[in-house]
């Protein structure tokens, strides 16, 4: 059981390695759509929330793996 922590940590790191890639997809994606003449403001929407939405899992992830000293 010793090496739970380690499979935690690395699963988590797997994990916010991903979040990382398509947040930085996310945007791109928000750029291009942004700088069409007629792009579509309900996409455009609904990218921006996702983006946010993996911030915060990114951020979770990010202080799990690295906790406050002062905590």
């Amino acid at each position: 059981m010793s090496d739970e922590p380690f499979d935690d940590a690395t699963s988590l790191r797997r994990r916010l390695d991903e979040l990382r890639t398509e947040h930085h997809d996310l945007d791109e994606a928000i750029s291009r759509l942004a700088q069409l003449p007629l792009g579509d403001e309900l996409m455009l929407r609904r990218l921006k929330k996702r983006k946010l939405v993996l911030k915060d899992r990114i951020a979770a992830i990010e202080h799990l793996l690295e906790p406050d000293e002062r905590a």
